[in-house]
């Protein structure tokens, strides 16, 4: 009984002092005064307002705590809100005090929004509060900067059960481009979160941050997750990562999951995603399969402190493999290099189709700004492709970009039973593009028609350009194309006109001064062996002077226009009937030639055969055929006169 009357006394007289200890806590405490002593330091230090309005209030149990009401800080100068909170508490554990070890229960903040700014001379609004300017801490006069010795008497243990942070609001403004992008709803809490002073190590059990998005053209929402955080001074390491987005811009909708451990070295500024896992989802009403799912799977690496990185990529979907490597040798300004691989791309299938009132639209601009300020290089490889109907196989481009100049060179694919090889560049100089290109064995018409939807002209052979174009639309740029072309085709046809049908026709109509007009028809040709041409282009119009054509009964040859910036053609090409037509129905028609005059839109080409001209040719060749008969009479009595001078 003694003892247990010892223990009450004892305990009364803990309870005594606890009361008094607390009743002096809140004696002590005087939340005005440290409202006011705060304002006045941040005022000195920043030269921005800080104002706490209400009372700071003070609580004991089941925790010592402190909660103040509504806090705002100015920008420097007290002019502009800077940042916000609607209400904040800390409330930390009473007995690992008196150890020197702040055992921080709860920390909660709600309302918290801020402002970040980035002005018109580059600066950031928080330079001060990062230390100036100059990126400098600033340490106060008289200050003593605690050094590695201090922590080692005197070590801070700090052990927070967890941190919650409701209903914040973060706002990106680039006053510059007069952008403005906001993390609204922002919720973010934590597991517990653990930092040995002695041992300079922090744990973190978990961390959950959610947001919604808005600004430029984009909303949506992000949720980052985090769990098994352990880190030291130097080193920290993330058991797992997990990133969702899910955004919208216009009709396009977004969804990506990203998931990976993570490793950071503090002190050397570097940080690795060794085991990236996810997924990126794409919608659009107007794409054919209206949803496109990208599973990824790769690693990153990144040196924050030499401006680099690397990422590696791949993914597959359908019948398609990508694999990429990017690496970064400079943040800013970019420079990126970059090696993309691609087995099998039907860029048309994921595209939304154009409607007719898209096509039937005013021509949008052309603007090659968007090159100027990038430092790209890399190569490309395509197993197959397809985009715009055009169909292309085994291709190979060696990228470089810089000083506004893309630069495609050497660019080697095969396409339509053939191969190509050339270079492209586009200069955001004057929006010029040239091209250079020689294709080898390529079967012409598919070609022409997947390109260019036209009917003209079968054959399998060469065509070497080298033209160069500028402009700020495709109209402008097919009027300002100039250089030079060449074609040479075998065993092929000119599609709209039979020759030999219409030559045919002639023998019927050689008396009439009328020239006859066709429509070309699309079941008609005219076949050849052999066919070259040559052109001259200028502002738009490709000029030719040695087009020769060659069938068993017919050559061709012909000069003239093909207006690529009008869409026109105007050209003259005659035709002549050759000693191996025996049997065509040409007999009638050796040595002549025909004018055919090619004419109009290339939709609607006009076929013009000028028998008035057929007609002033054959007259002739009868003068010059009867010129030549009087000819040999001349001769042959000359000759009988010159026998008998000489009596032989």
């Amino acid at each position: 009984m003694k003892a247990l009357r010892i223990l009450g006394i004892v305990a009364g007289v803990v309870l005594a002092l606890l009361a008094i200890g607390v009743a002096a806590l809140y004696a002590l405490f005087d939340g005005e005064k440290i409202k006011g002593e705060a304002s006045r330091v941040v005022l000195e230090q920043t030269q921005r307002k800080l104002d706490i309005a209400g009372k700071l209030e003070l609580s004991v149990w089941p925790d010592v705590g402190i909660k103040l009401g509504r806090l705002t800080l100015s920008e420097p100068g007290g002019k502009e809100e800077f940042l916000a909170l609607d209400s904040a508490r800390v409330a930390v554990a009473v007995t690992p005090l008196l150890s020197k070890q702040v055992r921080v229960r709860r920390v909660e903040v709600d309302g918290f929004k801020a402002t970040l700014v980035k002005r018109n001379d580059g600066t950031l609004n928080i330079a001060d509060l990062m230390g100036g300017k100059d990126g400098k801490e600033k340490v106060p006069e008289g200050t003593h900067r605690a050094g590695a010795g201090d922590t080692a008497k005197s070590p801070l243990n700090i052990d927070i059960v967890g941190i919650k942070v409701a209903n914040a609001q973060l706002t990106w403004r680039d006053e510059k481009s007069g952008s403005t992008t906001t993390l609204s709803n922002l919720d973010l809490s934590s597991g517990r979160v653990q930092v040995d002073g002695a041992k300079q190590t922090l744990a973190l059990e978990s961390l959950s941050f959610a947001a919604t998005l808005a600004g430029s053209g984009l909303n949506g929402q992000a949720k980052l997750v985090l769990s098994g955080v352990e880190g030291s001074a130097q080193t920290m390491k993330i058991g797992q990562l997990a990133l969702d987005v899910d955004a919208k811009s216009g009709e396009t909708v977004v969804k990506a999951h990203i998931d990976s451990p993570v490793a950071a070295n503090l002190g050397e500024q570097t940080i690795a995603l060794e085991k990236i896992a996810g997924s990126v989802d794409l919608a659009h009403p107007q794409m054919p399969m209206k949803q496109l799912k990208l599973p990824l799977a790769g690693n990153l690496r990144a040196d924050l402190a030499h401006q680099t990185a690397v990422l590696e990529l791949a993914t597959r979907f359908d019948e398609l493999k990508i694999a990429t490597k990017l690496k970064v040798a400079k943040f800013a300004p970019l420079a990126l290099g970059f090696d993309l691989d691609i087995d099998q791309l039907n860029v048309d299938k994921y595209l939304p189709p154009r409607t007719k009132e898209e096509k039937a639209a005013k021509e949008g601009k052309l603007d090659f700004s968007a090159l100027k300020g990038l430092d790209v290089n890399g190569a490309i490889r395509i197993g197959s492709l397809q985009v715009s109907k055009l169909k292309l196989a085994k291709l190979n481009a060696k990228i470089n970009l810089a000083g506004g100049r893309l630069d495609v060179a050497p660019l080697t694919l095969n396409l339509y039973e053939g191969s190509a090889s050339g270079s492209l560049s586009l200069n955001a100089v004057g929006n010029a593009v040239a091209m250079k290109q020689n294709l080898t064995g390529v079967s012409i018409n598919p070609l022409l028609k997947d390109l260019a939807d036209k009917d003209l002209v079968e054959g399998r052979g060469s065509v070497a350009l080298d033209v160069t174009t500028r402009g700020d639309s495709v109209t402008a740029m097919k009027k300002a194309l100039g250089g030079t072309a060449a074609v040479s085709l075998k065993d092929g046809a000119i599609k709209g006109i039979n020759l030999a049908q219409s030559l045919r026709d002639v023998k019927a109509k050689l008396g009439a001064k009328q020239d006859a007009t066709q429509q070309a028809k699309a079941g008609d040709k005219t076949d050849f062996s052999e066919l070259t041409a040559s052109l001259k282009i200028a502002n738009g119009v490709a000029h030719n002077e040695d087009l020769a054509m060659k069938s068993p009964f017919l050559r061709l040859a012909g000069a003239g226009d093909i207006d690529i910036g009008g869409g026109r053609m105007d050209y003259v090409a005659r035709a002549s009937v050759v000693a191996s037509s025996a049997g065509q129905g040409l007999d009638q028609l050796k040595g002549l030639t025909i004018p055919v005059r090619v004419t109009g839109p290339f939709e609607t080409l006009s076929y013009k055969i000028e028998f008035g001209s057929l007609v002033s040719e054959e007259a002739k060749a009868k003068v010059e055929e009867k010129t030549q008969e009087i000819r040999s009479k001349v001769e042959d009595k000359a000759k009988d006169k010159l026998k008998g001078l000489f009596g032989k």
